[in-house]
Parts: C-alpha cells; sequence; structure tokens
C-alpha cells in the first residue's frame, strides 16, 4: 500500500536533511534546529550519532541535544533510540515505531520515526501516523456500497486505486464474495485478490473475514472487532471494522482503535 500523506512528507522531510548532511558533514545538523527548511508543520529533522549523542532537533526534543539517548525510553519503556542505531548500524536505514507523547492531543500514542546513517550521523524524522474515526469509517462504508449497489465492476476497481477516493490514509475497503469467500478487492492488499478470505487467519488466530460472514446471515450489516496490521504502522492493532451486505458481496471498512 502507498504510504500515507504524512509519511509520504516524513520521507521527503528525510531526504532533504539527508541531503544537507552529506554536503555539509556534523557541522550541518545545527541547522535542524534553526533552519525552517527541516521543519514541515508538525514534523521535524533530527540528528543523533551512532554512540548515542543527540545533535539537534527542530521538534519537542531539542531538550535532549548534548544528551546520550542510548538509555532513554518511550511511554511503554522501549529504548527506541538504541533501536535506531542498531538498525542504522546494520542496514543504514530503517524505521522504528515507538509510543510518545502527541502534543496536538495531549496523549501518548504510536510514533515511527524513519531514518538514515550518514557515517556516524543518524538523520531521521518522524511522524504520527493517520487515525481514522469509526464516524469516518462508516462514511467509508456507506460511500464504498453504494458505489457496489450502483457499478460493481467500477467500484471494485476505484477501490484498489492509491489514487482514488476509496483509500484514505489508514481506511480501505475491501470486498469478499459470500459464496465461495473469494476477495474481490483489497485496497490495503490487492495481491489478496482472488484468494479465499474464510481460510486467512489474523495475527491472533482468529478467521477474521470467516466470522464476520457468519454473523452477515442473521443481518445485512454488522461490526467486528479483531487484531489485524495497520498498513500505516506496520505493527499488529486492535481494529474495529464495519460491513454491509450488497447482492452476493460483504464489504467492509475498519478503523484502528487508538
Amino acid at each position: 500500500m502507498q504510504g500515507s500523506r504524512v509519511e509520504q512528507r516524513a520521507m521527503a522531510l528525510l531526504e532533504r536533511a539527508v541531503a544537507h548532511v552529506e554536503a555539509k558533514g556534523e557541522a550541518g545538523t545545527v541547522a535542524f534546529s534553526h533552519g525552517p527548511e527541516f521543519i514541515d508543520q508538525d514534523l521535524y529533522a533530527y540528528a543523533l550519532k551512532t554512540d548515542g549523542s543527540f545533535l539537534a532537533s527542530g521538534g519537542d526534543s531539542a531538550a535532549l541535544v548534548g544528551q546520550n539517548v542510548l538509555k532513554e525510553v518511550d511511554l511503554n519503556g522501549k529504548p527506541f533510540f538504541r533501536e535506531i542505531i542498531e538498525q542504522a548500524r546494520t542496514f543504514g536505514a530503517g524505521r522504528v515505531e515507538y509510543r510518545w507523547f502527541n502534543p496536538a492531543d495531549a496523549r501518548g500514542e504510536p510514533k515511527v520515526a524513519v531514518f538514515r546513517a550518514v557515517g556516524e550521523i543518524i538523520v531521521a524524522a518522524g511522524y504520527y501516523p493517520p487515525r481514522a474515526t469509526p464516524m469516518q469509517a462508516q462514511g467509508l462504508l456507506r460511500d464504498a456500497a453504494k458505489a457496489m449497489a450502483s457499478n460493481p465492476s467500477a467500484a471494485l476497481e476505484h477501490f484498489q486505486r492509491l489514487d482514488g477516493a476509496f483509500i484514505r490514509d489508514d481506511l480501505y475497503v475491501f470486498v469478499v464474495r459470500l459464496s465461495d469467500g473469494s476477495f474481490l478487492a483489497h485496497g490495503a492488499t490487492p495481491a489478496l485478490v482472488g484468494t479465499n478470505s474464510y481460510e486467512l487467519v489474523g495475527p491472533d488466530g482468529s478467521h477474521v473475514v470467516r466470522r464476520m460472514a457468519e454473523m452477515a446471515k442473521d443481518s445485512a450489516e454488522g461490526e467486528s472487532d479483531y487484531a489485524w496490521r495497520n498498513p500505516a504502522t506496520g505493527a499488529v492493532e486492535k481494529k474495529h471494522t464495519y460491513f454491509k451486505i450488497v447482492g452476493d458481496t460483504l464489504v467492509a471498512v475498519g478503523y484502528y482503535r487508538r
């Protein structure tokens, strides 16, 4: 699945920051703390060394400048800076998820750091993955159900278009044929199309779609809770999915709980 808009912004910011450090060296990291070109609204670049020394930041983590962050942990006690350093040393680049305080809504939320090594310097940018609301998921499902009722073939194609109206950050549509369980569309993982959804097992061992289909026998619509991998974060998270029956298909949209 194509990265969310905020992830694309973070990657673009990282590219600019890396190019700057490649040209200016360690001294160039000072610009991260003062240069507006390395701040994009709520996103900012920061830098640390592979020995744990924190060099610069355009955001809240500026308080860490001058400190060694090897023992710094997130809200769950995870030593995420150490993980960033280990990945950078091993692979030269990577991404790490951790839980951090989001000043936008005063709560702890998953955050993703994307980074790249430039010699002994690690250049990074972080972002909070988008979080859809129940209302947004229900609205997308209504639109998807109407599209399926109006023109099924066109709708199935649109559900998988990365630049279309049916993929919105961590929200997407999937459609299953009830008679045999075949995936007809999947906005996050198009490779699933044609496979049997009834055989699909979630991270918690449950047959997620089969259970929805069984629930649909008693009602033309419903909702279900389960664990699933969030394409926006790469992590297994709790998901709540709404579904409707349209003809011989189950049309569904879910959101990841905070």
